[in-house]
């Protein structure tokens, strides 16, 4: 496990400095604010210098290969680098609920996880607490802590700190939200998403390949990437799945979802004020088919998964 070999060559902890540092001006996430978080400045994220988590438990509503039979260790951290109008998690995400704990917090819960027999340790929304996470690991790791680490992300990141990631990351779970930056702006103040998006999820490929699972489809390694499908096209879909089956692969697997519904501040927001239509999900199955992509899941509008 490399992770394991990170720590004991001492690399771990050198990524693990290079984070903080990066803290006192932070630009951990594209939009680069540059506030000093160690001193409890605050920037698009909300978050300052210790981790907030609002849980950590067995999860099983991931994909079969992550949640597998006896559920995912999933820590939904608080805060994100993203402000979509249509949040589904927005008590945590924009209200900041939560919980602030220390590093060593943050392990002891790992560790529980694995001792509750969870598949892997799922890391939702972590981008902004990248730094906090190494050093949970760091703590965790001689008291015996080996799962995969899922990093389940809006896919809004940069591809130098993902490189901070390489090797301790085993499952990439990003999503891709948009292919136009418009878009990407209006719903979720997030500048040159595109392209910021297309780098970030072509470096988790080339750190973790595409995916791998054990004989009984528990996932060990590899790259799943999530595509929420939004009304009116607004999320670029018969853009974006024919590139990522020309820029990642055929290969590549896919969660294509259905679950979209008005939260949050969508509610009074034209044209994303609803849920989705037939008409409008079966266009991104087409394009789904068209582009050869045939791993992975696609929800029904009753949001019941099946295989694609």
């Amino acid at each position: 496990m490399r992770l394991l070999e990170l720590y004991q060559s001492g690399e771990l902890l050198e990524r693990i400095r290079d984070g903080y540092r990066r803290l006192s001006a932070c630009d951990l996430c594209p939009h680069r604010c540059r506030v000093n978080r160690i001193k409890g400045e605050l920037g698009v994220c909300q978050s300052g210098f210790k981790p907030r988590i609002a849980s950590a438990n067995l999860h099983r509503g991931e994909e079969p290969p992550i949640s597998g039979s006896k559920g995912s260790g999933t820590i939904f951290f608080t805060g994100c680098t993203l402000r979509c109008l249509f949040c589904q998690n927005f008590p945590i995400s924009q209200q900041n609920n939560g919980d602030t704990i220390s590093t060593a917090e943050l392990a002891r819960r790992m560790l529980q996880l694995q001792k509750r027999a969870a598949h892997n340790i799922n890391l939702v929304t972590p981008t902004h607490w990248l730094p906090q996470i190494l050093a949970a690991l760091w703590l965790a790791i001689p008291q015996g802590f080996n799962l995969p680490i899922v990093w389940n992300t809006s896919g809004y990141e940069t591809v130098d700190a993902l490189q901070l990631l390489d090797g301790i990351v085993s499952i990439y779970l990003p999503d891709m939200k948009y292919s136009d930056d418009a878009q990407a702006v209006e719903l979720s103040v997030a500048p040159g998403y595109a392209e910021v998006n297309r780098l970030a999820v072509q470096e988790m490929l080339r750190q973790v390949g595409h995916l791998q699972v054990d004989d009984k489809g528990i996932a060990t390694q590899g790259l799943i990437i999530r595509h929420l499908v939004l009304p009116q096209g607004r999320a670029g879909s018969v853009e974006t799945l024919p590139w990522i089956a020309e820029n990642l692969g055929q290969e590549t697997n896919i969660a294509l979802m259905s679950q979209y519904f008005p939260a949050w501040q969508a509610v009074g927001w034209d044209g994303i004020n609803r849920g989705l239509t037939h008409d409008e999900y079966d266009l991104a199955v087409e394009a789904l088919e068209d582009a050869g992509l045939e791993n992975g899941w696609v929800q029904e509008l009753d949001q019941e998964r099946g295989s694609v």
